[in-house]
């Protein structure tokens, strides 16, 4: 009688072989085929907020808007004040003469400082109506990020360095917005921010 062992070993190996044959044509298949596009937020609203949040955090909005406090692991943002801008109670000294090459300077807290074009403070950004954006609209929010001018065209009070206006006045309408909806959303805290002051012109040059 024939030994039936090496006819099972046969149509095992050709079972294995047809079974990685499909699975490599399914991959196949996977890759040419194009991906499911992601299902719509549930709530679009709270989608742009949490876009928003995403976008401060990675444009660094609390490096200046939220003031630096020394913790067990050196100096962090106070989170109790988030986004509430450089402190109204802290009045800061004349700013030191700028030296060499050290020509601007800046606060311990993060939201002041000194240099060429004059002197900055970190703008208080929360929903406040009195003393943040509370009473901003997002067409002013968005001129200001795209010409640089506080409030937009109605003002022209600069926003002066090291805020980097021009970086952010190239994200789009889109961002702007979602930007706009988080800090909207952020509890108000109330604290009026010093007005930033812009260095005098220099001298006219003598005539002739």
């Amino acid at each position: 009688m024939p030994n039936p062992a090496p006819h099972r070993h046969r149509i095992a190996r050709a079972t294995a072989l047809a079974a990685v044959a499909g699975a490599l044509a399914l991959a196949v298949a996977s890759q040419a085929r194009p991906a499911e596009p992601p299902a719509a937020p549930a709530d679009p609203a709270a989608a742009k907020v949490s876009r928003g949040a995403y976008l401060v955090a990675i444009g660094g909005c609390n490096d200046c808007h939220t003031p630096f406090k020394m913790g067990p692991h050196g100096a962090e943002p106070d989170m109790t004040m988030m986004l509430a801008g450089h402190p109204e109670k802290l009045e800061m000294p004349p700013a030191p003469a700028p030296s060499g090459p050290w020509i601007w300077s800046g606060a311990a807290t993060n939201t002041a400082f000194a240099g060429p074009w004059g002197i900055s403070y970190a703008r208080n950004l929360t929903p406040d109506k009195e003393t943040g954006m509370g009473r901003w609209s997002e067409a002013q929010f968005v001129r200001a990020m795209r010409t640089g001018k506080h409030l937009g065209m109605e003002s022209g009070r600069p926003i002066l360095p090291p805020m980097p206006w021009p970086g952010v006045a190239r994200m789009t309408d889109d961002d702007l917005s979602a930007l706009f909806a988080y800090l909207q959303s952020v509890p108000p805290i109330k604290n009026a921010a010093p007005q930033s002051v812009p260095a005098p012109p220099p001298p006219a040059a003598p005539a002739g």
